[in-house]
């Protein structure tokens, strides 16, 4: 756990700059290695997701470690849409949805078995695989009612998220990319606790297609399996040995902040970072959205949905409750 830290207000001088702070996702470019990549660090709207539900600790991990992969992945699209990353699997922790829209909104919806989680954490420390178990993880971008959703499929069987992650940039895009996540509970004043989380992702993009190219998976031309992602180039494998020195710490920890993990990892290359993209706890669910779904339901859906005179109809992502007068579908 990270030690309690009192923040003071910063205001940069001429020649400094500020640092973004939690929940900004910081892009960065490495010009002499070829790498672009994003950093965050996620607080206070990691805390209120999360203590939202009152999650068990081993749910919260998992969930806070999804948030990550979604926002890093998310705040790359340029048009206006949404990521959605989601797990159907057999373990304990059944069901696991996050989704960034754009701009900036992040919401995010564990599904767990209380009994068999109980029953796998009287057996010792819990894994990632563990609570998973075997089965999916999609990773979907939407662009809208009009454009076609593109999809990928990741096979979860004895990975976690952040090796699932790496293995659908190199099925979906072939992109040369690497992956560390952190999550942790920060100590503040007072004996009370909060949520953090952080992660770094790191692509290899140099301007000549052949540097970066990625071998096909094993069955395709041949090459082993660990050979795939990491092409045989100077400048990628020594970023490869970079990001390898992170620390789980450096990712969470509050006085780093995304800028100064960078300037640590790069400094001796040089790193340039770009306008952060912030994130924010904030639903996409309405009145009127559910409204509308609700008006597309028959009469007998209706009447099946009603009770004790209403139709009463909770978010799972924000727990949000909508009640609704049957009266005002009778149409139907």
């Amino acid at each position: 756990m990270l030690e309690a830290v009192q923040l003071t207000e910063h205001n940069p001088k001429l020649g400094e700059f500020d640092h973004a702070g939690d929940d900004h996702v910081v892009p960065f470019e490495v010009g002499p290695l070829d790498v672009r990549g994003r950093a965050v660090q996620l607080g206070p709207a990691l805390e209120a997701i999360l203590s939202r539900h009152a999650y068990p600790e081993p749910v919260a991990r998992l969930l806070a470690e999804a948030c990550v992969v979604t926002v890093l992945l998310g705040t790359s699209l340029k048009f206006e849409g949404k990521f959605i990353l989601q797990t159907r699997t057999d373990g304990p922790v059944d069901m696991l949805a996050v989704d960034f829209s754009t701009p900036n909104a992040l919401r995010a919806y564990a599904r767990f078995d209380a009994e068999r989680l109980d029953a796998l954490t009287a057996g010792g420390p819990l894994t990632d695989q563990a609570l998973l178990g075997a089965g999916v993880l999609a990773l979907t971008i939407d662009q809208g009612v009009h454009m076609q959703r593109y999809q990928g499929i990741v096979q979860l069987d004895g990975i976690g998220l952040e090796e699932a992650a790496r293995i659908y940039f190199r099925q979906s895009e072939q992109i040369p990319t690497d992956l560390r996540l952190a999550v942790a509970r920060q100590v503040l004043p007072g004996g009370r606790s909060q949520w953090r989380a952080g992660g770094v992702l790191a692509q290899f993009l140099p301007e000549a297609p052949e540097r970066m190219r990625v071998p096909d998976l094993p069955g395709g031309d041949g090459d082993p399996a660990e050979t795939i992602n990491d092409p045989v180039d100077n400048a990628w494998q020594e970023a490869l040995a970079l990001m390898e020195t992170i620390e789980p710490a450096e990712l969470v920890d509050p006085t780093v902040g995304s800028e100064r993990l960078l300037f640590r990892l790069f400094h001796e290359q040089g790193v340039r970072v770009f306008d952060a993209v912030a994130v924010d706890d904030q639903c996409s669910c309405s009145r009127e959205r559910i409204h509308g779904v609700l008006s597309g339901f028959t009469a007998e859906e209706i009447r099946d949905s009603t009770e004790d005179g209403k139709i009463t109809v909770a978010c799972e992502f924000c727990s949000t409750s909508y009640e609704f007068d049957p009266a005002e579908f009778s149409g139907n």
